[in-house]
Order: structure tokens, then C-alpha cells, then sequence
């Protein structure tokens, strides 16, 4: 038998999070001082280790100090010190509120999410204080709102994320992170979970003789009966821990892993006895369906609309001797006039969060290239659709969550996954910096070499600006890409470069 876990968490007094008392359903009043300072203490505590997120938020923590440090202003004794960073607001004779600059928006949210990713105790509370800040500052942030969603789910306060969530969607017009999905997913994933638990109360009326007992103590008891081989009184106990944990008010991530580790107790006791085994199945269903609803939310179609993959072969047939341009989300290409002629190439490549203006970057689209990361455009209608991804199981996840049915006729395999690092075998060592959309796209036409014509319009690598979907617009050209590297990789194969457009073949 295997050994069973004893932790478990104390009872709670307090109100169960995301309820209307708990201090996290609403954005607690938070100084831009009071953030400061937690930042740099959280700093202080980071050590090097082997933690790869940790150390990814000790460099956005040094990041926010360094620019907290470099637009402090310089000191007056003609006028009272005023906070580094900070812009002073409110009514005159009264108590000015520290208000968060321009400079610093971008930083913090970095350090958030960067906390977010680690998903420690200490760091989720970072991350909580860090979105409460934004919050309190910008009540319309997005991207505020969506890591103050994303942190209270991680937390398990669920009907608090929940309302995070639709706030973030109420000041955005383009779902590309798929947060709709998302709640749709988490109000299913609670209604499943609900009728597993009432599915135990019922098929365990004993453990209602446990009812006022402590989890801890009902908990314990039952995992020693089990250990003893006496799942018969062992079950009742378990059963009403699990219920008083719903009833505390307990985070859904232990209520998860609490109802896994019973359901696992459960069927090592049910052995090869096929009775107890098929008494099982249904509520060991309604878990797996719950965890699924949480994790990608409602899939329309599992077969995506009849959607075919295509392998890197077939995808290299299907271009083989055509002419092909590809697009920059850029200033240049938004205020250019070259639609038609854009248009008149046999395959048109666009990226990522493109935006359509016909007289400017022409109608079509066929072949959509796309990072995993977030939805925009994958509603519309494309020939082919190739994502990128450096993690195969994040890649995936992805696919299932945000592919839309009927949108694509190919769909890249995972032979097209990540081009440059897993057809061309380019490692970090020789290219370190993670290569854009663009760049993986343009390195696969390179390397099958098999287009007539191969042109690249409007790439100037944002020295014009970005010219994408309006939500896209909101978010910042991303710091982890090498753009002089990319433009070295391009100019140095280039047969003729003009204003807007550099031809390769």
C-alpha cells in the first residue's frame, strides 16, 4: 500500500475566498510607496539558485529599481522630497495620493507577472499587492485586471477571478488571450465540481455524523483507518473533510488536490472488485471533466472543423514555385498604398495580431503565422494556419483552447512547431534570444527554398511602429527578442532592399 499523505490544511474561520468578505474580492487601496518598497524588499530575499522564475524575477525586480533609480528626481530643499517615480494627485490643501507614472507601469506589471509565473505563497502575494497598485491608480487597466484575475485563480480564490476576469473584458474589444473561454471553462469547472461533492454526500451518508469535526482531525483519523486496511470507516471521515473543505470556504486548488488524493485512496480500496470500480467511474468523470473545463474552457468542435495537419513536407509542396510576401505589423506597411500589389502575390503571410486596411496592406490572408501565446485573428478564415511554440505541452494546450473550428484548412503539425530551433537544430548557444513569429516564419521559407519569389514588405523591425489590432496596440513590443540580430540574419541574404520592400528571391 502506498503511503499516504497527511498534510492537510487547518480549518478557516475567515470567509471563503472571492466572497463578498474576503479581502479578496475587492482591489484593496494600495500606495505606489507601499509597492516600492515591498518590490525592493522581495528583491533582497531573492538569492541565486537554480529556480529559473525566481531568477526571472530578481532581473525584473533589479529592472523596476534601475528605472526607479534613473527618473527619480533630483532632490530640493526648496520644496518637500516627493516620491521617486511617483506624480502627486489630489485636491488642493489636501492629503496628495502618490500616483503611478508612465515609466513605471510597464516594469511593475512585469515584476507581477514574472511573480505570477513562480507561483510560490510569497510571490502570489506580490503579485496581488502589484495588481491592487494598478487597480488603485488606473481602475481601467487591463492588463491590470487580467494579473490580478490570473493571481487570484493561481490562489484558488475562484469567484474572485472570476469577477477579474469579465472586469478585464468589459475594457477590451479583442478577446486575444481567450478570457472568455476561460470563465465559461471555470463556471463549468465549479458546476462539475458541485455535483461531484453532492454525488459523495449522497453515496456516503455516514460521513454527516462527522460534520462538526476539524478537517485536520477528520482527516487524519481516516488516512490511519485506511492505512490499517479499514476503508469502510476510513471512507466516512474523508468524505466529510472534503465537505467541510467546501463548506470553509477552502482555495479550489486544495479542494482539488484533496478530492485527487481521495479518489486515488478510493480506487487503490476498490482493488479488481468490479461493483466498487464501476461505483466510481462517474464521480472519478466528473473530476477529470472539472479539471478540463478549469484548464482551456469550452472546445466547440474536438476535431476542429475537419480541419487537416499538414507536415512540413506537405506544407513545403503546397508553396512550392509560388511567389510569396510576407507582412510587418508595422507603421510603414499601415500607412503605405500597396494593397493591390500586396494582393497580387500568389500567398500572403501575415502575423501574430495583423490588421486589415485594403488600400494599404490588402485583403487577403493565407497563410496565418501565430505564437501560441495569445488568440488574435485566429477567428479568420486562413488556407493555413501555422503556431509556434518553444514548449510542446504549453503548444498544445494552446491548440485546444483557442484553435476555432472551420477557421483554417491546414493546421501546422508539430513538425512545424518551432522552426528554427527544431528543423535547423539552432540551439540558444548560437542563437540565444527567442525568435519572433516573424523570424521562424521567414527562416522555414529560407530554408525550403522551394518559393519563386520570396519578399518581405514593410520590415523595417519597428523603427516606424506597430500597426496592429487595436487590443494588440495596448501591449508592449515584447523585450525577449533580438530585432538587430533578426535585421543582420535578413540584410545579409537580401538580393535588393528598397524603402518598403526587401527581396530575398
Amino acid at each position: 500500500m502506498r503511503e499516504a499523505r497527511t498534510r492537510w490544511p487547518r480549518q478557516r474561520d475567515s470567509a471563503p475566498p472571492g466572497s463578498a468578505a474576503s479581502p479578496l474580492a475587492s482591489v484593496t487601496p494600495t500606495d505606489m510607496d507601499v509597492c516600492l518598497r515591498a518590490c525592493a524588499a522581495h528583491s533582497t530575499k531573492l538569492v541565486a539558485g537554480l529556480d529559473r522564475r525566481r531568477a526571472a524575477l530578481a532581473e525584473a525586480l533589479r529592472h523596476l529599481l534601475a528605472v526607479h533609480a534613473a527618473t527619480r528626481p533630483a532632490p530640493s530643499t526648496a520644496t518637500a522630497p516627493s516620491l521617486p517615480l511617483m506624480r502627486r494627485s489630489g485636491k488642493a490643501g489636501g492629503n496628495p495620493a502618490a500616483a503611478l507614472a508612465d515609466e513605471l507601469i510597464d516594469p511593475l506589471l512585469a515584476v507581477g507577472n514574472k511573480a505570477l509565473d513562480c507561483g510560490y505563497e510569497d510571490e502570489l502575494k506580490l503579485a496581488v499587492l502589484i495588481g491592487d497598485t494598478v487597480l488603485t491608480q488606473r481602475k481601467g487597466s487591463r492588463a491590470g485586471w487580467r494579473l490580478r484575475a490570473r493571481t487570484l485563480e493561481a490562489m484558488g480564490a475562484e469567484a474572485a477571478a472570476i469577477e477579474a476576469y469579465e472586469r478585464y473584458l468589459s475594457f477590451t474589444e479583442d478577446d486575444g488571450f481567450g478570457i472568455a473561454a476561460k470563465v465559461v471553462g471555470l463556471r463549468a469547472g465549479a458546476r462539475r465540481q458541485d455535483e461531484l461533492l453532492r454525488r459523495l454526500e449522497h453515496d456516503c451518508p455516514a460521513a454527516v455524523e462527522h460534520a462538526d469535526r476539524p478537517v485536520t482531525e477528520s482527516w487524519a483519523e481516516g488516512l490511519a483507518l485506511q492505512a490499517r486496511g479499514d476503508w469502510d470507516r476510513a471512507e466516512p471521515l474523508l468524505v466529510s473533510a472534503l465537505l467541510a473543505q467546501e463548506r470553509t470556504g477552502a482555495p479550489v486548488t486544495e479542494l482539488q488536490e484533496a478530492t485527487s488524493q481521495y479518489l486515488g485512496l478510493a480506487m487503490e480500496a476498490a482493488g479488481t472488485d468490479p461493483a466498487a470500480v464501476a461505483g466510481l467511474t462517474g464521480t472519478v468523470g466528473l473530476y477529470a471533466e472539472q479539471r478540463r473545463s478549469r484548464m482551456r474552457g469550452p472546445v466547440a468542435d474536438p476535431t476542429f472543423g475537419g480541419v487537416e495537419w499538414t507536415t512540413v513536407g506537405e506544407f513545403r509542396n503546397r508553396i512550392a514555385g509560388k511567389s510569396i510576401c510576407l507582412i510587418a505589423n508595422s507603421q510603414r506597411v499601415g500607412s503605405s498604398s500597396m494593397g493591390a500589389e500586396i494582393d497580387g502575390y500568389d500567398l500572403v503571410v501575415r502575423f501574430n495580431s495583423y490588421r486589415i486596411d485594403p488600400a494599404a496592406t490588402g485583403r487577403r490572408t493565407d497563410i496565418h503565422a501565430t505564437i501560441h501565446k495569445h488568440g488574435f485573428n485566429w477567428d479568420q478564415k486562413v488556407h493555413t494556419r501555422l503556431v509556434f511554440g518553444g514548449v510542446a505541452g504549453d503548444w498544445k494546450h494552446s491548440l485546444r483552447n483557442r484553435l476555432v473550428p472551420g477557421a483554417q484548412q491546414y493546421l501546422g503539425d508539430e513538425s512545424l512547431r518551432w522552426p528554427l530551433r527544431d528543423i535547423g537544430r539552432v540551439g540558444a548557444d548560437v542563437w540565444p534570444a527567442i525568435p519572433t513569429t516573424g523570424f521562424n516564419m521567414l527562416w522555414l521559407l529560407d530554408h525550403l527554398d522551394v518559393s519563386s519569389r520570396l519578399d518581405l514588405i514593410g520590415f523595417d523591425f519597428y523603427e516606424s511602429g506597430a500597426y496592429r489590432l487595436p487590443g494588440a496596440m495596448r501591449m508592449p513590443i515584447t523585450s525577449v527578442h533580438e530585432y538587430t540580430s533578426e535585421k543582420a540574419w535578413v540584410m545579409e541574404r537580401a538580393q535588393s532592399v528598397t524603402d518598403m520592400r526587401i527581396r530575398l528571391r
